[in-house]
């Protein structure tokens, strides 16, 4: 689950982690009231949504004045942005962060990671913030540093100021950006975050070392612990299938083809979607079943299926070692009683 940045920074307020001040905003007049709270020369406008690359897509405008910041924000509420993480069809704005604006001397990036090849949660930094991170990744390598953190011991004090040293952060500065680290890697554990990406950090001519954005995703499974970070879920930015499937507990994900998948077992479902691919044609969702389905969940697989007007075909899969077949065949008669399709 993905939250918005606004909600992100808060999150690291929260826990005493620097962040710079801002205020979320849903009209223009909002915009203006919160910008004269903060009371700044220099305004951020920034586009709410989730994905990367706003900046790039002209999703961030500096005001210096308030009719500036309601004309920005006239300009940007209601509009699609399309960033290289949306996809063609982009988002649309429907909030905004009002942000201070903060006299930035170097940029720099700061994440964490679960490291499947490890198994460990994993500090990864970078002095080439504000860009890419797997920009810099394929081209400068060696700019990129690792912590792998013991989680019995979690991040200690040594291993955020060695990052710190390798990432160039000056030295007078250093034990700042290593107590930022600490209360970053409080944030993942404590919320069952799966990553948190802060770029850029940034340190300012008052020698503050703060994030100017926050990224988070956290990790389905451990949501039900967590009730405070579940009513962060914005609904607009997901997808309507995807949300329509997660009231029966199944797991759906749209794509962009033109068959669709019903299978059970995540691992038979993406062998399925592969020899679909192979064999020259595209799936049109991922979605597993699981191995606990009934056949009102069945039904209810087939209409979510079946409301992607792109799908022509419904390719059904299933293992009968987890599931009993009868089942999903109960499922399938109820759709075609409720659902008009044509089948063969």
């Amino acid at each position: 689950m993905n939250i918005h940045e606004y909600q992100g920074k808060q999150l690291l307020r929260d826990y005493g982690v620097a962040v710079s001040n801002g205020r979320v905003a849903f009209s223009p007049d909002e915009a203006v009231k919160a910008a004269k709270e903060l009371g700044t020369d220099v305004i951020v406008v920034k586009a709410q949504i989730h994905a990367g690359g706003r900046g790039k897509a002209g999703g961030v405008k500096i005001a210096k004045n308030l009719d500036e910041v309601r004309e920005y924000a006239k300009e940007l509420l209601g509009k699609t942005l399309v960033t290289h993480q949306t996809g063609p069809e982009g988002k649309e704005i429907k909030r905004l962060l009002i942000e201070e604006g903060s006299d930035i001397k170097k940029e720099y990036y700061i994440g964490l990671v679960v490291d499947r090849a490890t198994d460990r949660v994993t500090l990864m930094g970078s002095e080439e913030g504000g860009m890419d991170i797997e920009e810099v990744a394929e081209k400068t390598p060696e700019k990129i540093f690792k912590e792998v953190i013991d989680p019995i011991v979690g991040l200690t004090g040594f291993q955020a100021r060695r990052m710190a040293f390798n990432m160039n952060i000056p030295t007078h500065l250093v034990n700042k950006a290593a107590k930022f680290m600490l209360g970053l890697y409080q944030v993942f554990v404590e919320k069952d975050a799966s990553i948190v990406e802060i770029n850029p950090l940034v340190v300012t001519s008052n020698d503050d070392v703060l994030a100017l954005d926050a990224k988070f995703n956290f990790d389905a499974n451990a949501l039900y612990r967590h009730k405070d970070i579940v009513e962060l879920r914005d609904f607009d930015e997901e997808d309507a299938k995807e949300i329509e499937a997660s009231k029966y507990d199944l797991s759906y994900i749209s794509l962009d083809g033109n068959i669709g998948c019903m299978v059970n077992g995540a691992g038979l479902a993406m062998a399925t979607m592969d020899t679909i691919n192979y064999y020259g044609g595209a799936p049109a969702n991922f979605l597993d079943v699981g191995g606990g389905a009934t056949a009102e969940k069945v039904t209810e697989a087939f209409k979510i299926i079946l409301s992607d007007e792109a799908v022509k075909g419904i390719f059904v899969n299933i293992f009968g070692g987890i599931m009993k077949c009868d089942v999903i065949a109960e499922g399938v008669i109820a759709a075609a009683k409720e659902v008009d399709f044509k089948y063969h």
